[in-house]
């Protein structure tokens, strides 16, 4: 396991907390792969019924960590922005993990909830979101899109016009309107957040085991998010080697505005 993921047990609820607090919960690859192996293993023991997915400090997860990338070299190969395709495809493979997970897991959102972390909350089987939540995937304004099936998930979720309102403009929203398009849940204020999780996951628990697992098989396969998590790969392969999104990770690493070159 890595430091910044902790798996936790409280009887039949298992906890995955990502717990990098001084850096916003911003996900690296290391991280990534500890998050794998987190719900690999909770999927795995004995008696768990529920899965909390949580962060620490004052957000959930502020997405990919950028300077996170200087470590894709290492992992992914020195070439790996002229195929980005191995990169996308792991990190794919490990948001899956969670919606594919035979244990219902309910993400539990607070302060802001953006790119790459929201990508992994769209794969979980409910999302509360504390009031105040910011919520967002603001990839376009580094170059990018989201590629981690937040592009295909949420249009699942929503509907292709309110999927391309948010991803178009990379705006963010609140978790009240998020609730009101369907995006989260619930909305509940800050301090009975992890309550509400407890109980939803205690009303989950009163239904068989084997109907919940096999009830979220049936409702995950009634959409082709294969084909959309191949597209996205496709479209990231592209714009990773552009000169718009080095400009955009750069204007965002200085917080100054971007001069896009549209190359």
């Amino acid at each position: 396991m890595n430091e910044h993921i902790v798996l936790n047990r409280r009887d039949s609820i298992i906890e995955i907390v990502i717990n990098r607090p001084d850096k916003r919960n911003a996900i690296n690859w290391a991280m990534m792969a500890a998050l794998g192996t987190a719900i690999t293993d909770a999927e795995r023991l004995a008696g768990a019924r529920v899965v909390l997915l949580r962060g620490t400090g004052t957000g959930f997860s502020a997405g990919i960590d950028l300077l996170g990338f200087q470590d894709a070299a290492g992992q992914f190969g020195e070439g790996w922005r002229d195929n980005v395709f191995p990169l996308t495809q792991a990190y794919q493979n490990i948001v899956n993990q969670f919606e594919r997970c035979s244990l219902p897991v309910i993400a539990l959102l607070h302060g802001y909830c953006l790119g790459l972390g929201m990508e992994l909350a769209l794969a979980c089987d409910f999302r509360l979101a504390a009031e105040g939540t910011k919520l967002g995937l603001p990839e376009a304004r580094l170059g990018i899109i989201p590629d981690v099936g937040g592009t295909t998930r949420l249009a699942r979720l929503v509907g292709p016009a309110r999927a391309k309102e948010l991803i178009l403009t990379g705006r963010s929203i609140d978790a009240g309107k998020a609730e009101q398009w369907g995006i989260v849940n619930e909305c509940v204020p800050p301090d009975d957040l992890l309550t509400r999780g407890e109980a939803l996951a205690a009303e989950i628990m009163q239904a068989a085991p084997l109907a919940v697992s096999y009830a979220k098989r049936v409702i995950n396969g009634l959409t082709d998010v294969e084909r959309g998590l191949q597209l996205e790969a496709w479209a990231q392969n592209q714009l990773m080697r552009t000169e718009d999104f080095a400009t955009g990770a750069q204007a965002m690493l200085t917080k100054q505005p971007a001069e896009w070159k549209g190359r």
